[in-house]
């Protein structure tokens, strides 16, 4: 098959999950910083600048609009990259040379705000200063993919293991706003980290002290954070003690339910990324899952942006 015949067809939204019209704004996006990383890799690997004038020289075997295509493919459907590389008749390691390329790119990227082309999010004290601004009262909760285990004796082997899904997990936690839209996706750690844990390490309570002003909704997997800044966050009641009347129970499952119905939403945005099949069972190297997870999750928040 020609490789003009593939990139028309692999770039459908079917495989890349992003419309033709974004794909090609993605490509405008990228064009820059990969160009600024294939000069940087090559002035490195000579050890001094350029001799010949730009352009000199072989052309790759995949072009950047390839390159965007056949990882977009991979972060789709984790196909194999020995079939990608057949169908543009280039060696598996082109392909997987590709991939690690522009996946630290796409991960780069940061997440799309509604509302504001301009603007993007990568850091969680950049969603506690544009909530702020906007006035915006967060959804926080937290994710798990199941991931490779590691092999027998190597340290750190029992890290991955999930107390809650009993498998190896890897964990990242995800914010949205009030109407399910994707602001951030963050604080990828190993599964056995519990979230609240997770979320801390990454910062949030400098950020709550600083942000007075920040509301969010959380579940019942950070009640500890809702102790510590009760008036900031809410999580689900305690569940009423054995000896509990039935007025008790009955308040608390009024007020469990109303709670529920405010958060419910970023449920919705953790799905949206979930779709792509990564995501669902990541079976590349774990050294990676933080980029592919950052890289979809931000691919996600365009479309969730554009609504």
């Amino acid at each position: 098959m020609a490789p003009r015949l593939v990139r028309t067809v692999l770039s459908d939204r079917v495989f890349t999950g992003v419309r033709r019209r974004r794909l090609g704004k993605l490509v405008a996006e990228l064009a820059e910083p990969w160009t600024a990383q294939q000069q940087s890799r090559l002035r490195d690997r000579r050890g001094r600048d350029r001799l010949r004038a730009e352009g000199a020289g072989p052309d790759y075997d995949l072009p950047l609009v390839d390159r965007i295509i056949v990882t977009l493919v991979v972060l789709r459907f984790q196909l194999p990259h020995a079939a990608l590389g057949l169908l543009y008749q280039v060696d598996r390691s082109t392909i997987t040379r590709a991939v690690g390329e522009i996946r630290p790119l796409l991960a780069a990227r940061g997440f799309a705000v509604p509302g504001k082309p301009g603007l993007r999010l990568r850091t969680l004290a950049d969603v506690f200063a544009y909530a702020a601004a906007e006035g915006i009262e967060l959804r926080i909760d937290g994710t798990e993919v199941q991931v490779r285990r590691p092999k027998a004796g190597r340290p750190g082997r029992r890290a991955f293991v999930s107390g809650k899904k009993k498998q190896n997990t890897g964990k990242a936690t995800v914010i949205s706003d009030d109407q399910g839209r994707l602001l951030w996706c963050g604080a990828v750690r190993p599964g056995r980290m519990h979230d609240v844990t997770a979320l801390r390490t990454e910062g949030i309570e400098d950020l709550l002290r600083r942000y007075r002003e920040v509301r969010a909704q959380v579940d019942s997997g950070y009640q500890g954070l809702a102790r510590d800044y009760s008036d900031q966050v809410t999580a689900p009641p305690k569940k009423p003690g054995k000896t509990a009347d039935d007025t008790e129970r009955a308040t608390y499952e009024t007020a469990r339910h109303a709670q529920s119905s405010q958060r419910i939403c970023v449920e919705h945005a953790i799905a949206e990324p979930k779709q792509w099949r990564p995501l669902q069972r990541y079976i590349g190297r774990r050294d990676h899952f933080e980029d592919t997870i950052l890289a979809i999750a931000g691919l996600v928040s365009d479309r969730a942006a554009e609504r």
